[in-house]
């Protein structure tokens, strides 16, 4: 009989997995093998918010294939070397996997492709990520895209009735002795603090779909207005399930679709808003793809130059805390520890705060989120954290510098998100829950503290350092 590996990575769901689905369609047999290989991920291994979600993920993997009568094979070690133990003991011809985008996955798939191939064993891969592959939108000239409007505009004509793949019906497994239980990955914490975790999100392909429903139900049609409401739920929160393969672009597109289709058209909700932030998704895919080293390189070699102020493990530690003194940064520092997400509008302030306010590296936040988000995917962290900085892809104007005030203000104006994550102003009064300095008195009795800056004050400063950075430039040129 023709036994197939199908080698799960994240792309952990039945339905729509073009993978599986090959090779339930021309093989008699297949092992689903999951390899934790943290060692291949070129210094991007999964954080412990990431290694959480990935455990319940597989734990959910494991019990849905256990109902097609097929168990998930787990292994630790060297990809390579665990595929080809595997085939031989098997007897498997063909391997199959979705594709991955990160840069070292794409070299690490190419040499485990070209030795099997070398071997006699078929290998497969396909996309099972992405609306596109990155390669397949250009320019007129050919070349990559670097402004999102444009690049949206190419992809958004590309995208047809979206189609998708049923999970496969009929599975025949086949047993290999060697595999671990899941426990043996060490993906939990030793020290059990992901508690909010658990009671904030349900990993796992079932999860994902429970959440397109209610979004699809509840939310997509004012998702132009309640997306920047941080203390509304008027996102998708389908960030984690999509990193982790638990559902793709295409069967959201479709569920949205159809049920666009089955409302009164005058009531209908206007999808374009939440398309456009999935195809943000795929521009930050199509640019780490064509610029590997964004990761931890400026896209914008002109800010290579700029003045970061002195590394500052005390500043850096007081914001990962939540405690800036500046009630929205604060807020959702601590919504991001206990939850492991943060509202994107949120996740844009804080990060404004620490590269601009603060004047830390980008890098210094893009490590932080990398290991408290459970959504943290490379690509999209490197190019939210740039543009943000400046020094990204269409980071215009670089030298925006948001303020926290004035955003919490105008996107949480009855105060609800900051009263949820800061208790000890619960009781403040809007004016003072905005500004709680302008009353030292509700400083010592709450223990919240003063402003680590002064907003103005950092702010033009950072401004200066933008304008010293754009005469450096003009001097080199000159």
């Amino acid at each position: 009989m023709r036994t197939a590996i199908v080698w799960f990575r994240r792309d952990l769901r039945l339905a729509d997995n073009p993978a599986l689905a090959a090779a339930c369609a021309t093989h008699d047999r297949i092992l689903a093998l999951y390899i934790h290989a943290p060692h291949e991920e070129g210094g991007w291994a999964p954080g412990a918010a990431s290694r959480w979600w990935l455990h319940h993920s597989l734990a959910s993997l494991q019990a849905e294939l256990q109902r097609m009568g097929v168990a998930l094979h787990l292994r630790l070690g060297d990809s390579l070397a665990v595929l080809q133990e595997l085939i031989r003991e098997c007897g498997a011809t063909s391997a199959y996997w979705n594709r991955l985008y990160e840069p070292a996955a794409i070299a690490r798939d190419a040499g485990v492709k070209s030795a099997l191939r070398n071997e006699g064993v078929e290998v497969h891969s396909f996309n099972a990520a992405l609306w596109r592959e990155p390669w397949q939108i250009e320019t007129r000239e050919c070349g990559p895209y670097r402004v999102f409007t444009p690049y949206w505009r190419a992809l958004r004509e590309q995208l047809g009735k979206p189609k998708f793949l049923p999970a496969p019906t009929v599975m025949r497994g086949v047993p290999v002795a060697g595999g671990l239980p899941l426990e043996a990955l060490g993906l939990l914490p030793d020290l059990r603090w992901d508690a909010g975790l658990a009671s904030s999100w349900k990993p796992g392909e079932q999860g994902a779909g429970e959440w397109l429903d209610i979004f699809a139900d509840d939310a997509v049609g004012d998702y132009a207005n309640a997306r920047d409401l941080p203390a509304r739920h008027g996102t998708s929160r389908l960030s984690p399930h999509l990193h982790f393969g638990e559902i793709s672009p295409r069967q959201i597109h479709r569920r949205l679709a159809d049920r666009a289709a089955a409302t009164d058209a005058r009531r209908r909700p206007d999808l374009e808003p939440f398309l456009r932030e999935l195809g943000w998704r795929e521009f930050a895919h199509h640019l780490l793809y064509h610029f590997p080293q964004t990761p931890t390189v400026n896209y914008n070699s002109r800010f290579d130059g700029f003045a970061w102020s002195a590394d500052s493990e005390a500043l850096q530690e007081r914001w990962q805390r939540g405690r800036t003194g500046v009630p929205l940064v604060d807020a959702g520092m601590r919504e991001l520890w206990h939850t492991g997400w943060m509202h994107n509008r949120v996740r844009m302030i804080v990060a404004s705060f620490l590269c601009k306010n603060l004047r830390q590296h980008w890098l210094h936040g893009a490590r932080w989120f990398w290991d408290t988000l459970v959504d943290a995917d490379l690509a999209n962290n490197s190019l939210g954290w740039q543009w943000v900085a400046g020094c990204g892809a269409d980071a215009a104007p670089y030298f925006r510098v948001f303020n926290p005030v004035t955003q919490a203000r105008k996107f949480d104006p009855e105060g609800h998100y900051l009263r949820r994550w800061l208790p000890e102003l619960a009781q403040a009064p809007l004016p003072l829950l905005h500004e709680p300095w302008n009353d030292p008195a509700l400083l010592r009795s709450s223990g919240y503290p003063a402003p680590m800056v002064d907003l103005a004050g950092s702010r033009d400063a950072a401004l200066v350092a933008f304008r010293e950075m754009r005469r450096d430039e003009r001097r080199d040129e000159d």
